[in-house]
C-alpha cells in the first residue's frame, strides 16, 4: 500500500512520572474510560514537542518542559475502527517524551477528548483500564522497573 492510500495521525504524548506515580488522563472518547498519557494529535502549525506542552495544558491543567525523546510507535487503524469514516485505513504515529511539571494546578479537562486526570500510583496500573501506550512508553523511560 502507498502512503497516498492511507491517512496518517501525529501525535506526542508526555511521560511525566512524581515517585512511584505517573501522570494519566482517561479519555472521554475514542475508548471512553481508557486512561492514556497526556497527549494528542500535533496540529499542522506546531512541532510535536509544542503539542506535548499544548496537550499537558489542555488535558491536566499542568504546565509542563519537555525534555528527552522516549520512542515512536505506530500501529495501523483499519477503516471500520476510525471515529471520522472515510474508508481509508490509518496509520497512528506516536511520539513519546520524557516531561516534567513546572507550574499550574491539575485539574480536569473541560470539553475535550478527556474527562479526567491524575497521578495514578504505577504499581496500581494493571487495576485501571489503559491503552497499550502506557506501559510501553514507562518501559522507555525506566519508570516500571521501580
Amino acid at each position: 500500500m502507498e502512503y497516498t492510500d492511507y491517512d496518517t495521525r501525529l501525535a506526542a504524548y508526555g511521560v511525566i512520572t512524581d515517585g512511584d506515580r505517573v501522570l494519566l488522563a482517561k479519555l472521554r472518547f475514542p475508548d471512553a474510560g481508557t486512561w492514556t498519557l497526556p497527549g494528542g494529535g500535533v496540529e499542522c502549525d506546531e512541532t510535536v514537542e509544542h503539542a506535548v506542552v499544548r496537550e499537558v495544558r489542555e488535558e491536566t491543567g499542568l504546565d509542563a518542559e519537555v525534555g528527552a525523546l522516549l520512542g515512536v510507535r505506530h500501529h495501523i487503524i483499519p477503516p471500520q475502527r476510525r471515529i471520522h469514516a472515510n474508508g481509508r485505513s490509518m496509520k497512528a504515529v506516536q511520539v513519546v517524551f520524557r516531561a516534567t511539571v513546572v507550574g499550574g494546578a491539575l485539574r480536569d479537562e473541560a470539553d475535550g477528548s478527556t474527562d479526567e486526570a491524575r497521578w495514578i500510583p504505577i504499581a496500581e496500573l494493571p487495576h485501571h483500564r489503559h491503552g497499550l501506550l502506557v506501559p510501553i512508553a514507562l518501559g522507555w523511560a525506566g519508570a516500571l522497573s521501580r
